[in-house]
């Protein structure tokens, strides 16, 4: 390819109803070929520091990528960037399904909302062709009831669509974007943004897929994905029983969070809520995302409880409503997992955050005139529905939960707060970093707060070398293997760093962690390069890509500094240093000290100053100096 595509923006302002298109040069877009570093370079262009994140002034940018909506696995994803009203950090989500694709493939590579509607509305894309409609019809329905809507308003049943729950209208700081109504932006609030703005949906008319720069090229990557398939036993796993498969292995090892993370042993009740189980007992089918060979979704169906229209539990779920709650119900942690799709919020916050109730409740801190009479004592499944209706409406006790952990946590007094599991107000998905101190160490330094899949976990070090997983590691820099997985030292330093820089390269490029790489999934790195040059003709290389991944990184960095977030932010919750008491793991506690210069090593090695930040230096290598004239 000799030029690089240039970037067609769709920018809306609601205020006043206007819709214009531009155009971002394909010098700058490969700068910024997608995802969240193109929100950036859009938002840090001209939205102020300091501003409300529930205000008109903040800007919602829906991104796709220079890759996305071609017909190979993983590429459909949707990334949405804006100010978090859950952290008040920039704020990062991404989803799957079918909507990205489709919105990619009808011409545009962002969507730019910003202002406030006066009246609920949506967006309907049809190619060229782009309206805001009368949302007053939908406005209060549930996902799914709010799609059926749309598509019979429409007279159009080839769309798909994003849209908020009630959760997002009665801007819960937590409130998630959903497609296909079971398919989640999740984390860091972005719903509530939406909500704030009056927007109520994206509706896109489907379009056929793109067509590859390099057909014969393209087709060496896509063509033998069953032989690929076959041969790598993860994907397969991914396939036959979705991501649920690891909650008893990872209890087995003592490090499930469980309790409120009092614990991380979930002992003989974690194989009821299991992958197996649900495998054997409510599974319905396999879903996908547009042109993926994978198949990772879980779809149940209870009759008469779980409509299977709003998918199954994933990992994340079934720990949050289960372990983390002391449940051991699939039953009940199906229908949490529906109801938060239908109202719109991230099950990770909102099961994290009845968890924090819980064991509020067990210590005093709630009682039952504080909870509407609900006696929240761990286990208590059965509030479930009634409590994440209430906490999507804001009614009653739900008001409180719908402002995260932390933020109930301030309400109740210093005692509470010891034990809100949060990490810049944002609850820490299922993976505790005792046992994985490299994911431990982006939850601490992460921009947009803890977050699992912004770097490859530490046990894959632990493989042999000649391993598929070790092999690919070598590919972006990473040679060095542990017995455990706990060491702290320099080398593990340059895992995490090489790992959050290729994963945010995929985050750029809006490609799921499952089907692209580093370690065990369907592609590997040096696919990556041959799919980018197949696909739109992109001559790259792994030091490119890496440092597109580390451009984003440290614009999110930088964004996050003129809000005032510097080293301070970045901790972990106190539990986090505690022995375990129970469980193969007894005893067994992270050390604060060698965490806190495993922490400050980080720094030094991303060549950020001793406050935490990016240098003048770091920016301008990045090709960043333009954001210091903004100063």
């Amino acid at each position: 390819m000799t030029n690089f595509p240039d970037a067609k923006i769709l920018d809306v302002d609601l205020t006043v109803g206007k819709i214009e298109t531009s155009t971002i040069p394909g010098e700058t877009y490969r700068l910024y070929p997608g995802g969240s570093a193109l929100g950036l370079y859009l938002i840090l262009q001209e939205m102020e520091p300091g501003i409300d994140p529930l205000s008109p002034e903040n800007m919602l940018v829906f991104s796709t990528s220079v890759l996305t909506g071609l017909p190979i696995s993983g590429q459909s994803r949707v990334m949405i960037t804006t100010k978090s009203p859950l952290t008040e950090t920039i704020g990062d989500s991404q989803a799957g399904g079918f909507f990205p694709a489709h919105l990619r493939n009808s011409g545009y590579d962002a969507v730019v909302f910003r202002g406030k509607s006066e009246k609920p509305v949506y967006l309907y894309i049809d190619g060229n062709d782009v309206t805001l409609k009368d949302a007053s019809a939908v406005w209060g329905k549930v996902t799914g009831e709010t799609e059926r809507i749309i598509r019979e308003e429409l007279d159009e049943d080839q769309l798909e669509i994003a849209e908020i729950g009630p959760a997002g209208e009665n801007l819960v700081k937590y409130a998630s974007i959903m497609n296909m109504a079971n398919r989640a932006n999740g984390r860091n609030g972005t719903g509530a943004v939406m909500g704030s703005k009056n927007l109520k949906a994206i509706a896109v008319k489907k379009v056929k897929p793109r067509k590859p720069y390099d057909a014969e090229g393209f087709k060496k990557l896509s063509g033998n994905v069953k032989e690929r398939i076959a041969e790598n036993p993860n994907i397969q796993g991914l396939g036959a029983s979705g991501t649920n498969g690891e909650l008893a292995p990872t209890s087995e090892e003592g490090f499930l969070p469980t309790r409120n993370f009092l614990s991380g042993y979930f002992g003989e009740k974690v194989e009821k809520i299991g992958g197996d189980t649900l495998m054997n007992t409510i599974f319905k089918e396999s879903d996908t995302c547009f042109a993926c060979a994978i198949r990772c979704k879980r779809v149940v169906e209870i009759e008469g409880k779980v409509d299977p229209l709003y998918g199954g539990p994933e990992y994340e779920t079934a720990a949050t409503f289960g372990s983390y709650c002391d449940v051991d119900s699939l039953e009940d942690v199906s229908i949490a997992n529906q109801y938060c799709n239908m109202y719109g919020l991230d099950t990770i916050s909102c099961g994290a955050t009845i968890a924090f109730a819980m064991e509020c409740y067990e210590k005093g801190l709630l009682t039952k005139e504080d909870t509407d009479g609900m006696e929240l004592a761990f286990g208590k499944s059965e509030y479930f529905p009634e409590l994440i209706e209430k906490i999507a409406l804001r009614k009653g006790f739900g008001d409180l939960l719908a402002e995260g952990t932390h933020r109930a946590a301030e309400k109740l007094g210093p005692e509470a707060m010891p034990l809100s599991m949060c990490v810049k107000k944002q609850e820490m998905p299922a993976h505790m970093p005792h046992y994985k101190p490299a994911i431990g160490l982006l939850y601490a330094v992460n921009s947009f707060g803890a977050d699992h899949q912004s770097c490859e976990h530490d046990p894959f070090l632990t493989m042999p070398e000649d391993s598929f997983e070790r092999k690919r590691l070598a590919m972006i820099g990473i040679s060095k293997g542990y017995e455990d997985s706990f060491s702290m030292d320099d080398d593990k330093v340059r895992f995490t760093v090489a790992g959050q820089q290729f994963f945010s390269t995929l985050d750029t490029l809006g490609l799921c962690q499952f089907a692209w790489g580093p370690t065990w999934q369907l592609y590997g790195p040096d696919d990556l390069i041959d799919f980018c040059e197949a696909g739109v003709g992109w001559e790259t290389s792994i030091e490119e890509l890496l440092e597109i991944g580390e451009r984003r990184i440290n614009m999110m960095r930088y964004f996050n500094m003129r809000e005032g977030f510097d080293k301070k932010d970045d901790y972990l919750p106190e539990r986090m240093y505690e022995p375990l008491p129970d469980g193969p793991q007894k005893g067994f506690q992270l050390d604060k000290d060698i965490f806190m210069n495993f922490r400050d090593n980080y720094y030094q090695f991303v060549d950020w100053d001793e406050n935490g930040n990016p240098s003048e230096e770091t920016l301008r290598k990045l090709s960043l100096g333009w954001l210091l004239e903004k100063r």
